[in-house]
């Protein structure tokens, strides 16, 4: 006999799953946007179709319906995706509420309200149900959409596959990830920014505190910048600011590779004062992978206590044939978008838009950006 879950606050572990599945589904779809418009990931063009009705609904309740039961399912499959309500009972009845406003509520104010801000959906007239089903369909004013999730979720609970609920799960971040192009915040690049103003915007930009998400955004948008510029780089890699280096597989947070895929320069971002610890902990992944030149752009500079030591190793490690070199973001950028010239200044601020955008950044460092280009 399957288990009841009872997913809320009080069962961390079932709703960090519910967060890792949506997760992954998203920066899938995100990734892939990059290369062009995402592909569709169901094959049934009817399943399909609704999926796009139903996260495209005017009912903008029932936009919060499939992200939440499908992570739902694929982080316990014992669990009925179609329930709404532990009250419910039965087999998989679950508490669909709490997994709204822990997991994709918060995912919906983190991408410009794309699914519509609603604080606390599952109290909305719609969801007043004890589950999402046919019989419920009277009690709905937009019949049709509520007819489509009953069929979505009737398919996933019919073949029980979580490769297929995955499918489906893909396909509505891909939905989301259209709706996204229609709230996405524009970035009024000036046809003209001299090294000076440049400068300025980046460093009204790292004002406010931002968890290192802004410093890594302008650094990637530089070191692209400077790749493209003189052919330094193929690419540049960049980890997402919540994904820590060790899951990531990346030696830092930025990689500079050569048209061969090898990491030819690595770059670490530090939004606080350099420590020893910092550089010693990227030493030995630095060594396992071969990389020997490796940056660390820094804002606060290297702390007091730790100077002599730092340099010492800096020393060390030269001799050792590891190029470490210590420097400040800003005071970096000055000599980089000099040697870039206006055009590549201009590249530059345009990139830095598009690392907010395609690293999910949070909306007010998006619009801090954007009203800090339109003021210049």
């Amino acid at each position: 006999m399957r288990r009841i879950v009872r997913a809320s606050p009080d069962n961390p572990s079932f709703i960090a799953k519910c967060r890792r599945e949506l997760d992954a589904a998203w920066r899938r779809i995100r990734r892939l946007a990059r290369k062009g418009p995402p592909p569709a990931f169901l094959h049934h063009y009817e399943l399909r179709e609704a999926v796009g009705r139903a996260m495209h609904s005017r009912t903008k309740t029932y936009r919060y319906v499939l992200p939440t039961q499908l992570t739902a399912k694929l982080a316990d499959p014992s669990v009925d995706s179609r329930s709404v309500q532990v009250a419910r009972g039965g087999k998989g009845a679950f508490d669909a509420r709490s997994v709204c406003q822990e997991v994709v509520v918060p995912f919906d104010q983190a991408n410009h309200s794309v699914l519509r801000g609603s604080p606390e959906p599952y109290v909305n007239n719609p969801l007043r149900v004890p589950e999402i089903s046919e019989r419920f369909t009277a009690q709905q004013k937009d019949k049709q959409g509520w007819r489509d999730l009953c069929h979505i979720l009737d398919a996933v609970e019919a073949r029980q596959n979580p490769r297929f609920t995955r499918q489906v799960l893909v396909q509505v971040m891909a939905e989301t990830f259209e709706l996204l192009q229609q709230v996405a915040v524009i970035y009024p690049v000036p046809k003209r920014i001299s090294l000076d103003r440049c400068l300025l915007l980046m460093e009204r930009f790292l004002v406010e505190r931002s968890g290192g998400d802004r410093p890594l955004a302008l650094a990637s948008a530089l070191f692209g910048s400077l790749g493209k510029r003189f052919r330094l780089f193929a690419e540049v890699r960049r980890r997402s600011i919540n994904a820590p280096d060790t899951a990531s597989g990346q030696v830092a947070d930025l990689e500079c590779l050569d048209r061969t895929g090898q990491v030819v320069v690595a770059v670490e971002i530090k939004d606080q004062e350099l420590t020893i610890k910092h550089i010693s902990d990227k030493l030995p992944k630095a060594r396992e992978r071969g990389v020997s030149e490796f940056f660390f752009l820094v804002r606060n500079g290297i702390a007091a206590a730790d100077r002599s030591r730092a340099e010492a190793l800096l020393d060390k490690e030269f001799i050792a044939g590891q190029n470490l070199y210590v420097f400040d973001l800003l005071s970096f950028s000055r000599s980089a978008l000099a040697l870039v010239s206006e055009p590549g200044r201009h590249e530059f601020l345009r990139a830095v838009g598009s690392e907010l955008d395609g690293y999910g950044s949070a909306l007010s460092d998006k619009q801090a950006w954007a009203a800090l280009l339109s003021s210049s």
